[in-house]
């Protein structure tokens, strides 16, 4: 390519704005108060033809026509992201997409919940072995400074054996009751 054939293509494109991506899709000529233009850039062709297979063209240009020019670009925005997600989806468009995500969140919630569970539960287990353990510690510290001060003997702690059942005190009775023992009961 010669440098004039360069300075004439730049000179086209100075006259001839690049189309925009709908009047490249629709095979027509750009013109400069092309209300699609601003929206749909021609870097950006896939944007256009969601759009004009589930709207259509005409419509769509009708529909940014009636809004004020500020609200136009957030229009135009969600109708290319409604239109992506119908293509994508028929039947549920983007509503699919909401509702996938939703359910995520939920399992999302749920797996959370179980784990602040789970948590909460090695914590108690944790803050009970920690208090029994210091619990020990105190108890053998007594232990040592009983014997280091020459108190007394370390005494064996006596384990618990719960509350006398009714048969050991009916054989208590009837023991005391056989050997005339003088009635302190």
């Amino acid at each position: 390519m010669s440098i004039s054939n360069s300075n004439n293509n730049l000179a086209l494109n100075e006259f001839n704005p690049r189309r925009c991506a709908a009047c490249k899709y629709l095979r027509r000529r750009c013109s400069e108060d092309c209300v699609l233009a601003p929206y749909f850039p021609p870097s950006l062709p896939e944007r256009f033809t969601c759009v004009h297979r589930i709207f259509g063209a005409s419509n769509v240009a009708r529909m940014l026509q009636q809004l004020p020019a500020h609200q136009r670009a957030q229009a135009a925005d969600t109708l290319s992201l409604e239109a992506y997600w119908r293509v994508r989806d028929p039947v549920y468009g983007s509503v699919g997409i909401i509702n996938l995500l939703q359910q995520e969140i939920y399992g999302n919630q749920h797996e959370l919940a179980r784990t602040q569970a789970q948590i909460a539960m090695y914590r108690a287990q944790h803050d009970h072995h920690h208090h029994h353990h210091h619990q020990q510690q105190q108890q053998q510290q007594q232990e040592q400074r009983e014997t280091a001060d020459g108190a007394h003997e370390p005494v064996e702690p006596t384990p618990f054996l719960g509350p006398p059942q009714q048969d050991n005190c009916a054989l208590e009775r009837t023991f005391l009751e056989s050997n005339h023992f003088p009635d302190f009961f």
